[in-house]
């Protein structure tokens, strides 16, 4: 897909130690020790198996890699999204594709331009991803919450002017469990110079939204 020389700048935003320790024992023998203890017959159970040993516990993650993102819209949205575009995407490069990936859509038809992000970031466990979902509230203030996608979701829509040209991207943010959803959805009109409405763009992004959350979850399995 050519890239199109607009004046519109977007950027990705795309964010285990294990501890081992050893323990040693040694035991000494001379002249003056004491004389050894008699053996002791093993009874047949081990800490291991004690009831009363403490058990190792491991966080269960809902999901361990990021699904494949371009596949994650159907093909009749991002054709109503995006008119004229190419609806396999293109899967943006990432230094960790088990854990993030993005899917870009983006194309002009006329003087109508838009373009369409979608993220999917899994995170060790929903705490972590609990804290980095509100992080990128604190970020996109101005915006609301959208029920009935994920675990939690928000969305804000924000107008851009560059060189007299008008920008409205909406951003849609969604937590489920470990995982999170982050869909960006912008346009401009190149003869007009403004920008698609508000009730547009939002609508747009949140639409794509559901429909990565539904395929992050049949993805699971």
């Amino acid at each position: 897909m050519r890239s199109l020389p607009l004046p519109i700048a977007l950027t990705a935003r795309l964010s285990p130690v294990v501890v081992l320790a050893a323990a040693g024992w040694a035991l000494s023998s001379g002249p003056l020790a004491p004389p050894e203890a008699p053996e002791k017959k093993p009874t047949g159970k081990t800490a291991a198996q004690s009831p009363t040993a403490p058990s190792e516990t491991r966080a269960v993650k809902t999901y361990a890699a990021a699904p494949a993102p371009c596949t994650a819209l159907s093909a009749t949205t991002v054709k109503s999204l995006v008119p004229g575009a190419k609806t396999a995407g293109k899967e943006i490069p990432s230094t960790d594709s088990g854990l993030r990936r993005t899917c870009s859509w983006n194309a002009l038809k006329g003087y109508e331009y838009r373009w369409l992000d979608v993220s999917f970031e899994v995170l060790d466990s929903d705490e972590a991803a609990e804290q980095s979902y509100g992080g990128r509230l604190e970020e996109k203030s101005g915006g609301g919450a959208v029920p009935g996608v994920g675990d939690a979701a928000y969305s804000v829509v924000n107008l851009t002017t560059e060189d007299k040209q008008q920008t409205r991207e909406g951003v849609v943010v969604a937590r489920s469990a470990n995982a999170l959803v982050i869909v960006t959805y912008n346009g401009s009109d190149f003869e007009s110079k403004k920008a698609p409405g508000t009730e547009e763009i939002n609508k747009g992004a949140i639409k794509a939204a559901k429909e990565a959350v539904a395929a992050l979850t049949k993805a699971r399995g």
